[in-house]
């Protein structure tokens, strides 16, 4: 890594410190920061498990908040694809990629999105998730930006380890101050695979089938489980 840009960006990380929020934390100013640095209209941080599963940790507003969901809902997009690989996925026009993720693509498209860059947050062997970051015009990054948004995963990725030392005051991000933001899918699919007697894996691919045949986001069709008011009776629902 570059030691005076990670210096630089760091330094702007911390001079916006009263961005930061109880729910978000430092990683919530690092998106911030990525997008006034970047030539990115939005930045979204999202933990990662092979189960899989997901959590949306911070995001530069609402409307990528949807867009990540949908990468949950459909279980495919650049986010996905990065955090499997381990390598950076760089989507400079997302129209060329349907073929790729074509349930990602239909779902986006039409909210906008031009391109798309997903970084994966690892140290060594542990992957914890991606930084990405989307953009409503086609286009790549330039060399900057792409050395800039590596850095930045980077200073992501030491947030993300300091939620270890619970009690460290220097922590820059701690899970037990910040409620999940798909918690209810994951207690939806706890339930539904207590109820079908399937595997945690089989009983999330039956919410986001779903939510995707139904078009609906996967967070509303967990409430609707939640709340009894969807159930799925057979192994063909």
């Amino acid at each position: 890594m570059d030691g005076q840009r990670h210096d630089r960006l760091w330094r702007l990380v911390a001079g916006r410190a009263s961005l930061r929020t109880a729910a978000s934390g430092w990683v919530g100013v690092v998106c911030a920061v990525t997008v006034e640095q970047l030539d990115v209209d939005a930045a979204a941080v999202t933990v990662r498990t092979s189960t899989p599963s997901q959590d949306l940790i911070a995001a530069s507003g609402p409307w990528v908040e949807s867009l990540e969901e949908v990468q949950y809902t459909v279980g495919e997009g650049p986010g996905v694809t990065a955090f499997g690989t381990g390598e950076p996925v760089l989507v400079s026009d997302l129209r060329a990629e349907h073929t790729r993720w074509p349930g990602f693509t239909d779902e986006v498209t039409p909210a906008g999105v031009g391109a798309v860059f997903a970084f994966p947050l690892q140290a060594g062997a542990i992957r914890m998730g991606t930084l990405t970051l989307y953009r409503r015009r086609p286009g790549a990054l330039d060399a900057d930006g792409l050395g800039d948004a590596a850095t930045l995963a980077e200073i992501v990725t030491t947030a993300l380890l300091a939620d270890n030392q619970e009690n460290d005051e220097t922590a820059l991000w701690t899970r037990e101050e910040t409620p999940g933001f798909y918690d209810e899918v994951n207690i939806a699919t706890g339930m539904l695979a207590a109820q079908l007697h399937v595997s945690l894996s089989d009983a999330l691919l039956r919410l986001r089938a779903h939510a995707f045949s139904k078009h609906l986001p996967l967070t509303e069709v967990a409430r609707a489980v939640l709340d009894r008011q969807l159930r799925f009776d057979s192994s063909t629902d």
